[in-house]
Formats: C-alpha cells, structure tokens, sequence
C-alpha cells in the first residue's frame, strides 16, 4: 500500500509511430506502429537513420520478436499522387495504427504532426514529438521497422524495374537516379507528382502494368532478405 501523498507511476501502452520514404522519387510510403514490452527492453534503439544497416536488421528483428505488437503499412505511389505526400504519409500513419492487435493507451508520433485520429477506435492522447525517432524508444522502434522493410521492399522490386538500381539508393533521387529515369523513362514506381518524374502516368516504361499492391498492413510478416 502506498503512503498518502505518494506519486505512483503507471506505465500507459505507448504507440510509437514513424515513416520512411518521403523524399525518394519512387516507391512507397511506408510506416510503422510499435508498442514496446516494458518486460522485454530492447538495447541499441535509436534513429534508424543514425544506425548502420546490419545494425537496423539486428534491431527490426528484435522488435519484431519483443514487441507487445506492431504493425507496417504503407501508401503506394499511385496514392501519393493522388493526394500529396503528406496526405499519404498520414494514411501510412493510419494504416499502421488500425493494424495494432492491442489498443495503446497513448500515440507518440515522430515529427511535427498527427495523423487523424477519427476512426482509429483509440481513446488516448496523440502527440507529435519533434525528432523522437532518436528519443522516444517506440518511436526509435517504429522507425527501424519502416525503414528495413521499406529498403526490403525496393530491392525485391529492383528486379522487376531493371535499369533504375532500386537496390542501391532506393528510390531517392541521386544523379545516377535521375539520369536513368531521363534514359528509360518513369515506371509504375515513379511518383509522378515529384520532380523530375512530373509527367503523365500514362506515359510510363514499358515494364510491369502496375505496381501489385500487396495487403496495405503487414503485422507478422519478417523483413525481406536484403
């Protein structure tokens, strides 16, 4: 029993949520929701864009196996033409939290803004925390998560849309990026609402259709082999 006056400390279910992929010219938008077991710490946590790679894996698959849950969804490029990249980075947001198996108690979002929390279903506190992906731990988490499976993500389709060498810089614009987007032309990948991919999406290469889009939120699967 505690004293009169005592401060007792009750540990709330937080969510941390984080993106990955909004600067690249092709691709998805990716993010991730992680709600960390408090009785199964996991060291190293950390921005994942301040971690080596071999280190991110380590980590993802760490969180995959010690989270309470999580879960990683994504906005496709079609979307994100469709409704800005902001607006596809808040339903990535939303995919992922909507993909929890265990309600949070209190959603900490990286950055300086919340995804809308209408139909979410969660009565909690949402909040934006400027650079939390490197203080927040389930921020640290759900960063991880983002970026490994969204670098996962471009180098399975590097294979299909040869020519673009996906896997190298993963969507971003480099110089040999854009030098082969000039060469071959936009894809099915290529946002075409960012520069220098700005044209029609009718006028793409001549390669796959259409980017199959795979089940928006992915809650158990491991990372792809990088």
């Amino acid at each position: 029993m505690s004293r009169p006056g005592t401060k007792i400390r009750v540990r709330l279910r937080v969510a941390g949520v984080d993106e990955a992929g909004r600067g690249p010219l092709a691709g998805p938008v990716v993010a991730a929701a992680v709600i960390l077991n408090p009785a199964r710490p996991i060291r190293g946590l950390a921005d994942s864009k301040a971690l080596e790679h071999e280190e991110r894996v380590r980590l993802a698959k760490l969180v995959r196996e010690r989270a309470l849950c999580f879960a990683v969804a994504w906005a496709d490029a079609e979307e994100i033409d469709s409704i800005n990249i902001l607006q596809a980075t808040m339903l990535a947001m939303r995919r992922a939290l909507m993909g929890l198996a265990v309600a949070p108690q209190e959603v900490l979002v990286d950055g300086n803004r919340c995804p809308c929390p209408d139909g979410l279903g969660f009565d909690c506190r949402y909040e934006a925390v400027v650079k939390g992906d490197a203080s927040v731990p389930a921020i640290s988490a759900a960063s991880i998560l983002a970026k490994t499976t969204r670098d996962a993500l471009m180098c399975e389709l590097d294979g299909r849309y040869p020519g673009f060498s996906l896997s190298g810089h993963k969507g971003y614009p480099t110089p040999s990026h854009v030098a082969a987007i000039q060469s071959l032309g936009p894809s099915p990948l290529h946002r075409r609402s960012f520069a220098p991919v700005r044209v029609p999406r009718s006028v793409l290469v001549d390669l796959p259709d259409r980017v199959d889009r795979p089940d928006p939120v992915d809650l158990t699967a491991e990372p792809l082999a990088v």
